[in-house]
């Protein structure tokens, strides 16, 4: 109990910090309308093939946008010397990163879901047909991408090009997730079901979260601490 509240305090600490500042979360909402808008220019809204990409084009923004908001993540703790003050305190590591991770997760969902109405009307798409399964196959991708960026987020926090070194190093390890989460999403924002036929790609998300929640929370202490 004493750790999962230390858990819940990073994460609301994190959470009051942004929205007090609103500095990545502007700036990431502002970079997904940007690229939404650009790319849209790229299709014919109400060809067929926009709906073919539907899935690659809204995960390729979620991508690009996430990045923002996860670089943050241990570098607004670099002030004060906060970051060390954490490390030194009882605050297990693993309790640490956890915390940062769900406010991370929040703050992304926020993101992604206020882009879904601006995607439907870019790309004539009704995301609404089936919500249940995308917010399911949203919420998934979103903790893969997650895990990995809040973890290269604290191993980036010391180097002077951390926003370019943050996607170089995201982006390969996202590559299963993200093909699993395209897949899922050209399906369903095609009013296709979660079915036997897609469900390899479902399970494919949820054993590289489990996988590399596991593996992140056995080797945080390792990157924080050395």
């Amino acid at each position: 109990m004493h750790y999962l509240r230390a858990v819940a305090t990073i994460a609301l600490k994190d959470l009051r910090s942004e929205f007090r500042s609103k500095e990545a979360i502007n700036a990431s909402l502002s970079f997904a309308m940007v690229v939404l808008l650009l790319l849209s220019f790229a299709f014919d809204p109400s060809s067929e093939q926009a709906r073919e990409f539907s899935g690659g084009l809204l995960w390729l923004v979620f991508a690009f946008a996430g990045t923002l908001i996860l670089n943050r993540s241990f570098a607004r703790e670099l002030g004060n010397d906060c970051l060390d003050a954490l490390l030194a305190s009882p605050l297990p590591s693993w309790a640490l990163y956890v915390g940062k991770c769900i406010s991370n997760w929040l703050l992304l969902m926020a993101l992604e879901l206020a882009c879904l109405p601006v995607f439907g009307i870019f790309y004539s798409i009704d995301w609404t047909v089936r919500f249940d399964g995308l917010l399911l196959v949203i919420g998934l991708a979103t903790w893969a991408l997650t895990v990995i960026g809040t973890m290269f987020s604290a191993l980036t926090v010391n180097l002077r090009l951390r926003e370019l070194m943050l996607p170089i190093l995201v982006y390969p390890m996202m590559i299963p997730a993200l093909l699993g989460a395209i897949q899922l999403t050209t399906d369903l924002l095609a009013g296709r079901p979660l079915s036997a036929d897609n469900m390899l790609w479902l399970r494919l998300l949820v054993g590289f979260d489990v996988i590399y929640t596991a593996l992140a929370v056995a080797l945080v202490d390792t990157v924080l601490i050395g």
